[in-house]
């Protein structure tokens, strides 16, 4: 189906640097969604690309399976193979929206991993930027959540696409219902009880003061180019200060830090605990200004606890590890423990990664001979089997078993990103 010249185009410059391979595109059955699977499918037809298609079922409502079976027809005249993935992890606890959110990227990174896709691509418009835009200012943020959702990105090891940022919603939906494609739409768009459906309904009114949503994308956007200009300035002051230890630690210089304005303070020590801690998430800004205030020796004393951390002072400098009591459950050899490291070379039935612990260090008699600080190595991984220690990687380095760390999110000295 020939979409609008405006609309290929526009979709064109958009994907224009996407990574060589086939795209996966992420098909809800919206109007949104659907516009982005024609659009791609367009595009790619004209590239010599493979498309594919999937659709995540997250078994919430009862129309959602009729939903993905549409959309599966859909793509089935379209000649693009098609996935449903489903959702079957909610427990009924902690934040619906926000477990569905990454359940759906997940599943659908998993998918695009096991397809060998290149990129999948998103169908977030213009419209959901400016919404986002206002979500964010309610709550108060700064420039990092202002900034826009970024055109390219990567989690879970898989690129995302979002070629629809410079279009608006109704233009894709006038398209679609001129072509007599129908699409699917959720009642929830118009529940109240969601802050982006009321983001939504302030946009009319907010647009007669000049702030549509093309207004607000766009400030969004220079948000994003200030982002990354403190991103960079963080990142000069990294290498001035923090020093990743071989223990999954991290050794901060208070000098260069207190010399350095507060918004690159406070980056910098929230980057070093979302490395150090393997969350998913920064901190809250009290917690980063309390983990600020320690570094600066300002109540740290012999040491104090923040975001999964332990913040102690350490030859005149402060040492950033992981909290030993926070430390996640056991996995198996091939996943990551933690979120902060993967293990290589150990294989065997029964094998599985877990801290080194008390009991690992009691079966390593002989790493005080390392010069590696007791605490960090608590963190680290040991390979056990039923109960004995099997292999203590960061202990035993040049063995046939290696500890790699992984960082959930890239900090700020990495500029390999």
């Amino acid at each position: 189906m020939t979409p609008p010249t405006a609309l290929a185009d526009a979709m064109a410059r958009a994907l224009a640097d996407a990574p060589a391979g086939a795209v996966g595109v992420a098909v809800s059955g919206g109007g949104d969604s659907v516009a982005l699977l024609l659009l791609v499918q367009h595009w790619a037809a004209a590239a010599g690309r493979r498309v594919e298609a999937a659709t995540v079922d997250h078994g919430l409502r009862p129309e959602a399976a009729a939903e993905a079976a549409g959309v599966a027809r859909l793509c089935a005249r379209l000649g693009v193979r098609h996935a449903t993935l489903a959702w079957t992890g909610w427990d009924g606890h902690g934040n619906l929206q926000a477990a569905a959110r990454d359940a759906r990227r997940a599943l659908l990174a998993g998918w695009a991993r096991g397809r060998g896709l290149a990129a999948v691509a998103l169908g977030h418009t213009c419209d959901d930027q400016a919404e986002t835009f206002l979500m964010r200012l309610a709550r108060g943020s700064g420039v990092d959540g202002l900034a826009a959702m970024a055109g390219t990105s990567r989690a879970e090891g898989v690129p995302w696409l979002r070629p629809l940022l410079g279009l608006r919603r109704a233009a894709l939906r006038a398209w679609l219902a001129e072509a007599g494609i129908g699409w699917v739409e959720d009642a929830s768009n118009d529940d109240p009880a969601f802050a982006r459906v009321r983001a939504r309904e302030a946009l009319g009114p907010l647009a007669a003061l000049g702030l549509g949503p093309e207004r607000l994308a766009a400030t969004a956007a220079r948000m994003a180019r200030a982002r990354v200009a403190l991103e960079a300035a963080t990142a000069a002051l990294a290498r001035d200060c923090a020093a990743p230890g071989p223990a999954g630690d991290l050794i901060l210089d208070p000098g260069p830090l207190a010399a350095a304005p507060e918004e690159l303070r406070l980056r910098l020590v929230a980057a070093a605990l979302v490395w150090a801690s393997g969350a998913r998430v920064r901190p809250r800004l009290a917690t980063t200004e309390a983990a600020v205030a320690a570094v600066l020796g300002q109540g740290l004393g012999h040491g104090v606890t923040a975001h999964g951390c332990v913040l102690r002072p350490w030859r005149g400098r402060v040492a950033v590890r992981r909290e030993p009591a926070r430390v996640g459950a056991p996995v198996p050899v091939d996943a990551i423990w933690d979120g902060r490291w993967e293990v290589r070379g150990a294989a065997g039935d029964g094998l599985r990664i877990g801290a080194l612990g008390v009991a690992g260090l009691a079966a390593r008699p002989g790493w005080r001979e390392t010069g590696l600080a007791r605490e960090a190595l608590l963190a680290t991984p040991g390979v056990w089997r039923d109960g004995r220690l099997v292999a203590a990687p960061v202990l035993e380095t040049g063995g046939a078993v290696v500890a790699r760390r992984v960082a959930p999110l890239p900090a700020p000295w990495d500029e390999s990103r």
